[in-house]
Order: structure tokens, then C-alpha cells, then sequence
């Protein structure tokens, strides 16, 4: 490491609470390798909701806290007995893990990913934990496939019903693209018109306006009665009641976020009456083993290069402005990605 400063610029907090609590700090100590360690250099840091649910401590971690769980950049140091893996220092990584608000970040070497050619560190710091976030919940969490649901060969559109919400943010353009290379019928909510039109762009073949009554009236219309067979919620607390009235008998409701707030204690009766499952699925328990995390990424990288799959950046802030991302992506003036840069 005798290229590595002892100290860096990130962002620290102290305590829970609103944007104002993201310090930015310029001598936060550069953190020392363990065995089976690298050492990356972030370039660019994604920004994602749940790094406001840490802020805000609605997940809990220890304070002081250095948040961020995904960045791209360059391999700096290698840890001591690193076996098992071919990074060199320079390499072009991307990764998941902790600690990504600072200039460096230690990551298991397991957790880091060498960038294809094809990968921009851009695309890579910007897909990452959404686009792997959907792409596990689809194939997963939902069990479709390329080319229909179940291993049938469907095409475009003849699949099953499905319905994503904030269908315009980071991980709903991502579910709008990939569910409809899958073959499936996609309605994507958003709130407002230009971003109902962004999602119907990006593959949602219906686009309803979640700011206006009736969504789930209007829902039902669009699927003649039978409602979706999969909804992909990442609002949470807002949308759940109309989640269970939309949904179509068998199906699967995949609760994975609390935009609007924390979904309310369930009454687990209320599944019976359409047989619903009910899931709470966690990108990071698909992505154990070293086998899933290559298998996905591989896929996601595959997508995106492809052009399946168009990583939309909406606006990349500097790292000592990251109070200002957090606004803009809490008080819903996103669509696509939002980026923090040294």
C-alpha cells in the first residue's frame, strides 16, 4: 500500500436523522486490509434507497457510520494472503459492499468484480444493486425466464400479468426492461405523466399514474379482471392495500421497499381469500456464494451490453453534495440512477 494515503475524503454519520446529518469528513483514515481483502479506489458510488434507510436508522448500524453498498473504480492494494483470486492492483472492479461513501473501500476479494470491456465504470457503479436487485427478484423471487415464465417459450408480451411500481426509478426501469425480454405483460406505475412515459419507453406495454384514484380499478381493467400475477412493490406502505386488490388470484406480491414508509404489521388471513404469496426478498441472501454472484452479474453485464438492458443515469452529484442526492431521490424528482463522484 505504499501508494495509498493514510487518510481520505468520504462521508460519515454520527447519528440517525435527515440529510444534514451526512458530514463530510476529509481525514477519515484509509482502512487496513484484513486477509482475503482489496482495496478499491471508488471512481463512482451509487446511490441507492436503502442507504436512507441507514441514515435515518430504520435500519439499524453501529455509529459512526460510512454508508454506500455499491461503487466502481480501480484495484489499489490486495490484502495479505490472497489466494484463490487473479485481481491486480489497476484492475477495473465493480462491487457490493459496505462503506462505499469514502475514496476507498476494503471488500472482500469474493465480493469484487473484474469490469468486461464492454462495462463502463459508469454502468457498472450505476447497475450493480438495482439492476441485481431485479434481476434476482425476476428470476427468483418471481421465477420467470427468458422467454416466459416457468421454462415455457412465450413471446413477447403473452407471459403473465405483472406490475411494477415507481416503475421510472432505478430498480423499476431495470424490473420494466428485463420483464419484458422475459415476455411478460408489464404495467409500470409512476407519478407523473413524463414518468409514465419514460416507463412506457422502456418496455411497460401499459403505464398507469399512481398520483390519480382508482389504481387498482384501473388495473383490473387492463388485465380484463384476472389482475397481476406478479407486483413488484418498492413504495411500500402507500401501495400495499391496493397491492392485495389488484393482485390476481395465485399470485405473488414481492414487497421489497419502503419508499413511502414501512409496510404495516399483516394479518396473515388475508393471503387466503386468493392463495397470495407474499414475499420480503433480500438482494444480498440471493448472492451468497461466489457461483450466484458471478451467474448474475454475468447476466446483468450480458443485458446491458446487449442493449436489453439501457442503464439510466439521472444526474451524478459530488461526494461532498450527497445531502443533496439524498433530497432529490426522497422527494421523488428522480428517474434512473443517481451517482456520487470523487
Amino acid at each position: 500500500m505504499a501508494d495509498v494515503p493514510k487518510t481520505m475524503p468520504g462521508v460519515l454519520i454520527e447519528e440517525n436523522g435527515g440529510v444534514e446529518v451526512l458530514k463530510w469528513k476529509t481525514d477519515l483514515p484509509v482502512p487496513e486490509l484484513k486477509e482475503g481483502e482489496v482495496l478499491v479506489k471508488n471512481e463512482l458510488i451509487g446511490v441507492n434507497y436503502i442507504d436512507t434507510y441507514f441514515r435515518t436508522g430504520l435500519y439499524k448500524a453501529p455509529l459512526p457510520l460510512v454508508t454506500g453498498k455499491e461503487a466502481a473504480g480501480t484495484v489499489a492494494a490486495l490484502g495479505p494472503a490472497l489466494s484463490g483470486s487473479d485481481l491486480k492492483v489497476g484492475d477495473r472492479v465493480g462491487y457490493l459492499h459496505d462503506h462505499a461513501y469514502a475514496a476507498y473501500t476494503a471488500v472482500p476479494a469474493a465480493k469484487v468484480l473484474r469490469l468486461p470491456e464492454g462495462i463502463t465504470t459508469a454502468q457498472a457503479a450505476a447497475s450493480l444493486l438495482q439492476g441485481l436487485t431485479a434481476l434476482t427478484f425476476v428470476r427468483e423471487a418471481a421465477g420467470l425466464h427468458a422467454g416466459g415464465g416457468a421454462g415455457a417459450t412465450l413471446g413477447v408480451g403473452q407471459g403473465p400479468w405483472t406490475l411494477v411500481h415507481a416503475a421510472a426509478g432505478g430498480v423499476g426501469l431495470q424490473l420494466v426492461q428485463m420483464l419484458a425480454a422475459s415476455g411478460a405483460r408489464v404495467i409500470g406505475t409512476a407519478g407523473s405523466a413524463d414518468k409514465c412515459e419514460l416507463a412506457r419507453r422502456h418496455g411497460a406495454q401499459w403505464v398507469v399514474n399512481s398520483r390519480e384514484d382508482g389504481l387498482a380499478a384501473k388495473v383490473l381493467e387492463i388485465t380484463g379482471g384476472h389482475g397481476a400475477d406478479v407486483v413488484f412493490d418498492g413504495v411500500g406502505k402507500a401501495t400495499f392495500e391496493a397491492d392485495l386488490q389488484m393482485i390476481a388470484r395465485k399470485g405473488t406480491l414481492i414487497s421489497f421497499g419502503n419508499a413511502s414508509g414501512p409496510v404495516p404489521p399483516v394479518d396473515i388471513l388475508r393471503l387466503g381469500p386468493k392463495n397470495i404469496k407474499l414475499m420480503r426478498p433480500v438482494l444480498f441472501n440471493y448472492l451468497v456464494t461466489r457461483d450466484e454472484i458471478e451467474k448474475y452479474s454475468k447476466e446483468l453485464f450480458d443485458l446491458i451490453m446487449t442493449g436489453k438492458v439501457e442503464v439510466r443515469v439521472h444526474d451524478t452529484y459530488p461526494l461532498k453534495e450527497v445531502a443533496r442526492a439524498h433530497s432529490d431521490l426522497e422527494g421523488r424528482k428522480t428517474t434512473g440512477k443517481l451517482l456520487l463522484k470523487l
